[in-house]
Order: C-alpha cells, then structure tokens, then sequence
C-alpha cells in the first residue's frame, strides 16, 4: 500500500526558490515511494489549517518555507493531537531552525532526506496554549520579522531584518516583569527576553550559547535587563556580538520551563510571527516532540 504525503509550501518565500525546482521535489517524493497531496499556501495560517486538517490521512508531512511555514506546520499537528514525521525543505529569508540542525540548503537534497535521512527528536515550545519551533521572545527587535515585508525580505534577505532593527536603537521600550525560572526568579525592568531552542537567532550563531544540544529538553534563555545609559547600552551589545557571559545587566540560563507576568500585556514573537500580547506566559519544553528528518539521527 502506498504511503501519503500532504506537502506544504509557501510559493513567495525566499524569493519563491522551491517553485523553480517543484516538479524536481515532487519527483523526489514519488520515486520515495508516496502519494503527494500539494497544498501551495495562500494566506497567514493556511499551512496550520491545512496541517490540522489532514495530517491524521498522511504518514508524512512535507512543508517548504521559512521558520514561520515549519512552525505553523507543527503548530497544526499539535493542535490536531496527532503526529507525524516532518520533511522540512527550507526556503526562507534566514533559516535559523535549519541551519542549526546543519540541514542541505540545496532545495532537492533537502526533499531527498525523507528516502535516505534518519529521524532526530528536536524539542519544541509549548507556549501557553501555542507551541513554537525553536523561539518565543519579548522586546527589542522581536516584531522585525513579522513587520517586515515579505518583498524586502525576498530583495534583501537577511538585510532586511538588519535595516529594520536599527530604526528599533533610538526608541527602547522596556518592561515591568516577574520571571520564574526553576529555583531562581528576577524582578525588573527587561528590554528583552528569548527562550530558544536553536543554534542561531536571526541569522547570528552564538547569540544563544556555544554548546546548544537541540534534544536535551532544556531551553536556551537569555534576558536583558534595561540599561540605564548608554554604556550600559555598549555593555549590552558588546555581550551579544562576543557571545561572553561578561554583564551583569544579561542572564544566561538552561531550562525546561520558565514562567513570565507583567501588569501590561506585552507582545511577543513566535518562530518570528507575531504570538499575541499577553501579561503571563508560561513555557514548557515538550521533549523530543518534533521527529524530523536529517542527514544523520543525533546531532
């Protein structure tokens, strides 16, 4: 009997690379032996929909797209209380889920990995009733992506996002916040917040720590408390670009969940989408959730 496939992707991201080689992918996924359902998305959410929709009918999906295509990939799988093994061709602007798995960023070679790759357990996010993929932060930059549009982001790549976030240094806006996090807690003002679980953020290795395991049911996090002036400011941006734990004014923990309240909703950012604005957050790592394929099991 024949195996089935719902295959996902969004036809405008990064540039639309994946629709000069579709038929090459599709191809792919025939000779590996499955029926392909092919679903081009048309709208925000309409993979999740799609996903939440059939993934019960399929023994595997396939999705191309950036990080936010894979996350509402996984979101409806969730959603739908049912899972299946994920083919995940990378086709976005900056790729930082996939480069941190050390995934082909050649498109064919990426759909091949459902014949001849091996299943890896990547932890993923639940957040609140959500779920992410690999990030949910608060504060400086996190609305970047999102706000971006999709035309510059194709044009420029990764500049996009650098020439967006500059307009953000001349109008910090910080944060009253409670945050637990296992048997310590923080009090203060913050300008930033990320919990990840990925080797790069942005584009950026390193940001989240050098020895990042993306199995070891613990999250990267990283918060940055509000400088008082603009030395503190230089203090801040010169951690981030060394990666040196060397300021008082950033923490750095491992951890497998992590809870945040505010008086104020703050919005916040999910595998770059926009995740609502909410006054209190609690974050779990759902160990070893998403199987995907990769070249190899362990990482």
């Amino acid at each position: 009997m024949k195996k089935r496939m719902l295959f996902v992707y969004n036809p405008r991201s990064g540039k639309g690379a994946i629709n000069a080689r579709l038929s090459e992918v599709v191809d792919v996924f025939v000779k590996s032996g499955y029926e392909v359902i092919i679903h081009p998305t048309q709208r925000a959410r309409d993979a999740y929909e799609k996903v939440r929709e059939t993934v019960e009918e399929v023994d595997v999906v396939a999705c191309s797209g950036g990080d936010g295509t894979l996350d509402e990939v996984v979101t409806g799988m969730v959603a739908a209380n049912y899972s299946v093994p994920v083919c995940y061709i990378p086709a976005g602007s900056t790729n930082d889920f996939a480069n941190s798995l050390f995934m082909p960023k050649d498109i064919v070679q990426a759909a091949s990995l459902v014949d001849r790759g091996k299943l890896y357990g990547c932890d993923i996010g639940k957040f609140n009733n959500g779920v992410f993929t690999y990030i949910a932060a608060f504060g400086l930059f996190t609305d970047v992506s999102y706000e971006t549009d999709q035309d510059l982001k194709n044009i420029l790549g990764h500049v996009a996002y650098l020439l967006e976030g500059v307009k953000r240094l001349f109008d910090i806006k910080s944060y009253k916040m409670t945050i637990h996090c296992g048997e310590e807690s923080w009090e203060g003002e913050f300008i930033y917040g990320m919990v990840t679980n990925s080797r790069s953020v942005g584009g950026f290795k390193h940001l989240t720590g050098k020895n990042v395991d993306m199995n070891d049911g613990l999250f990267e996090v990283t918060l940055i408390r509000k400088p008082k002036n603009p030395l503190e400011l230089q203090e801040i941006v010169g951690a981030l670009l060394t990666a040196e734990d060397n300021s008082d004014l950033i923490y750095s923990v491992k951890a497998s969940e992590i809870s945040f309240s505010s008086d104020e909703a703050i919005p916040w950012t999910l595998d770059g989408e926009f995740g609502g604005k909410q006054k209190k957050v609690n974050i779990v790592n759902m160990h070893k959730a998403l199987k995907i394929f990769l070249e190899r099991d362990e990482k």
